[in-house]
């Protein structure tokens, strides 16, 4: 297919980004600093800020007996409490575990069924005014060779509320009342209305979490943003850098090469549920697995962690697994996608893609945004162009729909694209972000691709393939790596931190990047994300396109 070349910008275009910008300053105050850039300033010139050799470039675990992550309840009473979204703003998942873990060479697993799913909730403290039941399961990550400890958890309990009201406090408590075994009072706020001039105030994005030293300044300075639902963009908990005894390394592959198979540490995941508790009781947590949650079992079994432990709108979705799913937030239209399952244009996503993506409204949901976890636009060494059968396959598809902006992690540091499609520079493509600088305790990614002796070779993935090559036209024709950071590559920092997206209508966001290492209310990078419908109609599939037409 066709794609738009970007002009140069005459005095016309010029007026026109002075109008908007005064247009859109009647809608929503600016702050009292230098002007903050859009993107119709763009494409920017591509800019590297130098590696801080003061910051840690790798991180520590929080050991098992740090307060924060050690069992506090008692008996069957309710924890790693959780809020997940469904696919429409009338209805929220209720999540949390009851009963303890067990891991050794003799386990039995608990019975799912002794023990109720009920939330009882309502518009105020006391009396809930509203019961909801649910379904239990309980998993185990079994391993076939001798001298391993298996895993079982305890009693994992989803609940779906419906029939909520958009924007709304909802007080709840969740757990069996016949026990008597009910968790304290929590409480969420409803998403609102889908609409173009309804949108939640702010949108926390982090990627490659873990639970180290600063993954909790990380969750501390989201958390001090006040966002009202939080995106995690792949790698949870790291459960996979360890052995089933608990013993942990920075690199897997590195330690434990000699291992029959890859092994993982499950009781990370139960401290990483009680860490993040105090922050995803109350605001909506919405996950897409990442290479760490693949956690290979017995039978090939993967994934099973990740796919129990958290609710999905897969179904309300309309799709048949909980890798990958939508959901609207407002007039927001969030489509997460799985890389570690097929992906092909026979797959069974990729139809799921097509039917998704042909159902959206403009009219109702103007911004589409699109997450998984490896990126399509890194230009760092680490996983570089690894994901280049999974956009070979699906950036077309995106872009015939004019997917406003991405988001992906794996790589750990932070990267925007101006934007683009099929590495061209392209005024109607979106921009893609980078955001795995979570706080993982795997190294901070710092060399870049495009440095004199550091173009990696190509290498194939487990899942993801090997589909890169030498470009064959552009600045870097002939090889696989640019000798300069590439045009596409607008900004980039090896920095652990985590985003904010604030959109304010149907055409102006604001994306704001906060690192680690400055004080809660620095920004390390910051720009208007503006989109242009006008511009960009002549696409492949405009029937999506209502309003703009």
């Amino acid at each position: 297919m066709t794609h738009r070349s970007w002009p140069s910008l005459p005095a016309l275009a010029a007026l026109t980004t002075s109008l908007l910008v005064l247009a859109v300053g009647l809608s929503f105050s600016q702050p009292p600093k230098a002007r903050i850039p859009t993107t119709l300033d763009g494409p920017f010139h591509p800019v590297t800020v130098p590696f801080d050799l003061s910051l840690r470039g790798n991180a520590v675990d929080l050991p098992g007996t740090d307060p924060r992550v050690v069992r506090r309840v008692k008996g069957f009473e309710p924890e790693q409490i959780s809020v997940t979204l469904s696919a429409t703003y009338d209805s929220v998942w209720i999540s949390w575990i009851t009963g303890e873990s067990q891991i050794g060479y003799k386990i039995k697993p608990l019975d799912p069924k002794s023990v109720k799913s009920v939330v009882r909730y309502g518009k105020f403290r006391n009396p809930p005014t509203h019961e909801a039941t649910g379904y239990s399961l309980v998993y185990s990550q079994l391993y076939p060779y001798v001298g391993l400890q298996n895993y079982t958890s305890g009693i994992i309990h989803h609940v779906r509320l419906t029939g909520l009201k958009p924007n709304t406090k909802y007080f709840y408590r969740c757990g069996d009342p016949s026990i008597p075994a009910m968790s304290e009072i929590y409480h969420f706020k409803t998403m609102p209305v889908p609409g173009p001039k309804s949108y939640p105030k702010r949108i926390a994005i982090v990627g490659d979490l873990g639970l180290t030293y600063n993954t909790t300044t990380t969750i501390s300075h989201l958390t001090s943003n006040d966002p009202d639902l939080m995106l995690l963009i792949g790698d949870v908990t790291y459960a996979n850098l360890y052995l089933t005894n608990g013993t942990g390394s920075d690199c897997y592959s590195c330690t434990f090469g000699d291992t029959p198979i890859h092994e993982t540490y499950q009781p990370r995941w139960d401290y990483w549920g009680r860490f993040m508790q105090n922050l995803v009781s109350r605001v909506p947590i919405m996950v897409v697995e990442g290479n760490h949650e693949v956690e290979e079992q017995v039978e090939n079994k993967t994934f099973v962690a990740y796919s129990s432990r958290f609710a999905f709108p897969s179904a309300e979705s309309g799709s048949s697994s909980p890798m990958y799913y939508s959901f609207n937030t407002g007039g927001i239209h969030f489509i997460m996608l799985g890389a570690y399952t097929l992906f092909d244009k026979s797959s069974e996503q990729y139809r799921w893609l097509e039917q998704d993506l042909a159902k959206v409204d403009r009219s109702t949901t103007p911004w589409l945004v699109a997450t998984w976890h490896p990126p399509w636009y890194s230009t760092y060494v680490a996983h570089y162009r690894e994901a280049e059968c999974m956009r070979l396959e699906m950036e077309e598809l995106l872009y015939s729909y004019g997917v406003d902006l991405v988001f992906t992690g794996h790589v750990h540091a932070y990267e925007r694209s101006n934007r683009v499609y099929n590495y061209t520079l392209d005024p109607c493509g979106p921009v893609h972000i980078t955001i795995g600088d979570g706080g993982n305790r795997e190294k901070m990614a710092i060399q870049h691709a495009d440095e004199p002796g550091l173009c990696p070779t190509p290498s194939a993935d487990e899942y993801l393939g090997m589909c890169a090559r030498n470009f064959t036209s552009g600045p870097a024709a002939g090889k696989f790596c640019w000798d300069r950071q590439p045009d596409y590559s607008a900004f980039r920092e090896s920095s652990f931190g985590h985003g904010i997206l604030e959109v304010k209508n149907e055409t102006w966001a604001l994306w704001t990047w906060y690192r680690n290492q400055d004080s809660e209310d620095n920004v390390g990078d910051q720009i208007y994300i503006v989109r242009e419908p006008d511009r960009c109609l002549d696409r492949q599939v405009v029937e999506s396109w209502p309003a703009d037409l």
